[in-house]
């Protein structure tokens, strides 16, 4: 039952249902806790049954050794290894309001990626972007703690992350970076316009050559003893602030 180089594992509730419903086809089985019965097992069999996926019972033991030890709810799926190809110049094109745009520099935790993925989900951004290099892949982890939204945002890794924004600058997307010593607060920024809010992580902060290409920078105001917050939580922050001009603008 070992993994074939077509396929790749997600585990966990959120995920697998979030595949089901946006993605079947990609679905080549589903493997389930042996015995298990309860409401939320009985409703995953369902939506895979009307979506034709075949689903198998496992014992625990070979649960945990397809998840590598990572929680996994009793779920485990075997999927299409190749991920959606979608270009950033898709996702522009294809806009009817200004991009919202996240962009995350140097951000290499899985779990951060898969709380920003779910944040960005959230605030109805249209895209996550990421280098190739200095970044984690979307992997089983990020997966499961993207809750789903691993499927609904794109999340495009490209080669060259300054060239990307300079990129985004001649679309007329606003390039904002997160940094603590800006002189402004990101309350005094204009985000009615697309915009793309650039955020390092937690420590690092943004790489200098991302920094200068910006189009402005500035700071979540800190009113505690803390002097930064995790990026999965600046990126709420600053992708909900967005979200409020625009509401308000209506």
């Amino acid at each position: 039952m070992a993994d074939g180089g077509d396929t790749r594992l997600i585990h966990g509730f959120h995920a697998v249902t979030a595949k089901l419903r946006h993605a079947a086809d990609d679905v080549r089985e589903i493997y389930v806790a042996q015995g298990r019965q309860d409401a939320r097992v009985r409703d995953l069999v369902k939506l895979a049954a009307a979506q034709g996926a075949k689903v198998l019972p496992l014992d625990n033991a070979r649960l945990d050794a397809l998840a590598g030890g990572q929680s996994h709810q009793g779920v485990v799926a075997r999927i299409a290894a190749a991920q959606r190809h979608v270009t950033l110049d898709d996702v522009l094109d294809g806009l009817t309001e200004p991009a919202l745009l996240l962009v995350l520099d140097g951000v290499t935790d899985p779990h951060n990626l898969g709380a920003c993925l779910r944040v960005a989900d959230g605030a109805g951004a249209h895209a996550v972007v990421a280098p190739k290099d200095h970044a984690c892949g979307l992997n089983a982890t990020a997966i499961k703690v993207a809750s789903g939204a691993a499927d609904t945002v794109p999340y495009i890794m490209v080669t060259n992350l300054a060239r990307t924004l300079r990129e985004l600058k001649e679309r007329e997307v606003w390039v904002i970076g997160a940094a603590g010593e800006a002189d402004k607060d990101i309350y005094a920024i204009d985000q009615k316009v697309a915009t793309a809010w650039v955020l390092g992580a937690e420590g690092e902060g943004l790489r200098r050559l991302t920094r200068e290409t910006c189009d402005d920078l500035a700071k979540i105001p800190m009113f505690g003893a803390v002097e930064s917050l995790n990026v999965s939580v600046a990126s709420g922050i600053c992708l909900y602030e967005a979200k409020r001009q625009r509401r308000s603008a209506r």
